[in-house]
Order: C-alpha cells, then sequence, then structure tokens
C-alpha cells in the first residue's frame, strides 16, 4: 500500500510540474487573467489528486487577511480554488527564487519574505498594505513551515505585525487532514476526505490578545476534528 502512495505521489509530482508549466506560460501571456489562470489550474487538482472537499462556517467576503495551520501543499490548493478574492500568499523567499518556477510567486505578485533579513519586515508590511489597497486578500501561515497536522507551531510575529499595524479584520481557517491526503515531505499520496474550517473573523483592534487567542482557538478546533475522526477514504 504503501508502495502505490508512492507512486500516486510522484504521479502528482510529474503533473505539478508540467501543469505549473504551462500556468506559467499562460500567466506571462495573459496577464490580465492570472487570478482566473491559477484558480482553474486549482479546481482541475480535485481530479488529479482525488481529494473531497468539506467546508464549514462562513467565508468572510470583507477578510483583509486569512490565517491558516499548514500541513501540505494542498493547503494553498484548497484555498486558491475555493476563495472568491485574489488571495496574495505570503511565501519564502526562496521560492520566488527558483529559476522559472519562482514565477509562480512574482508573476502574481505574491509576497516573499527572507526570514534571515530583519529589514524584511518592513518590506512584508509595505507590500501588505500594497496588496491590500489594491482589493486582495492576504493569506499567511504563521507558524511559518508544515506542521505534522496535528499540533500547531508557535505563530511568528509578522503575522501579528502586518495584522496590528493595518488593522485588519482577520478570519482564521482550519485545515484538516490534508497531510494524510497529500504529504509533501514524506511524498505519499492517496485519496481522502479534506476539510476547511472557517472560524469567525474579527478586527483585531477589538481584542488586544487576538493573537495569543487565535492560536489556542484553531488548535482546540483542529484537536476537536481530529478527535470526532475524518473519513480518510
Amino acid at each position: 500500500m504503501k508502495i502505490l502512495q508512492k507512486i500516486k505521489a510522484i504521479s502528482i509530482f510529474i503533473q505539478f510540474v508540467i501543469t505549473v508549466t504551462i500556468v506559467i506560460i499562460c500567466m506571462k501571456l495573459f496577464k490580465k487573467n492570472i487570478w482566473k489562470i491559477r484558480r482553474t489550474w486549482a479546481k482541475m487538482q480535485v481530479w488529479f489528486i482525488g481529494y473531497d472537499l468539506e467546508i464549514e462556517g462562513t467565508p468572510d467576503k470583507d477578510a483583509q487577511m486569512l490565517i491558516l495551520n499548514h500541513q501540505s501543499l494542498l493547503d494553498i490548493i484548497l484555498l486558491e480554488a475555493t476563495s472568491q478574492k485574489d488571495i496574495a500568499w505570503v511565501a519564502k523567499k526562496e521560492i520566488a527564487d527558483m529559476k522559472f518556477f519562482g514565477q509562480i510567486i512574482t508573476l502574481p505578485e505574491m509576497i516573499s519574505i527572507n526570514r534571515e533579513d530583519k529589514k524584511s519586515l518592513l518590506k512584508l508590511f509595505a507590500d501588505s498594505k500594497k496588496r491590500i489597497d489594491e482589493g486582495r486578500v492576504i493569506a499567511i501561515f504563521p507558524e511559518g513551515t508544515r506542521g505534522d497536522g496535528k499540533k500547531l507551531a508557535p505563530f511568528k510575529a509578522g503575522t501579528k505585525l502586518i495584522a496590528s499595524k493595518l488593522k485588519l479584520k482577520v478570519q482564521p481557517i482550519v485545515v484538516v487532514n490534508t497531510k494524510n491526503v497529500l504529504d509533501s515531505q514524506d511524498f505519499v499520496a492517496k485519496s481522502g476526505k479534506v476539510k476547511l474550517i472557517y472560524l469567525d473573523s474579527f478586527y483585531v483592534k477589538e481584542n488586544k490578545n487576538w493573537f495569543e487567542d487565535i492560536q489556542v482557538n484553531m488548535q482546540a478546533t483542529l484537536d476537536n476534528e481530529l478527535k470526532k475522526g475524518i473519513d480518510t477514504n
């Protein structure tokens, strides 16, 4: 069974290389339709990867920042496929610096950050404000890395900086079971159900302890889902 899951992961990776190449070319040719191109690609992945998506809660169309736990590349795909607004992802600079494939970050004007440079926080703030002024929504993984799908890592300060300084309306999203369906670290994949849980949105100015509270609430929500269990077949 593990071998079959490895084979499926390899086939998905090959598909990513081919289809992302096509997406980059299309974005270069049709710059006015970059969001539509990304969204179409993300929607296609339901057939390539083979997952069932359940959405709980209501996405807030007025939210300016989406905060998600991170466990798989699938997290990004799910939000790209379902969001009603053009997402500006906060990503590692290393991705943007990749030859050719880094254009998946630069062409749609995502926000790249160099974690080794403290001055990058100023750029993060400026870029985030610009994207919001353009009508986009910021999406960020406050853990800064992929987790095991069970325990959230401590949140990084950059998330708090952007939201507090810009006085944003934030909506937390809890992602469930994506690592089990597509483990992009151990490189295994299988069909199954994944879930996006939209928690209540809020303005950060209304709660000075929002940053601490949000991690507690997201972890509690994830714990509850794991306790209930999710159909992975």
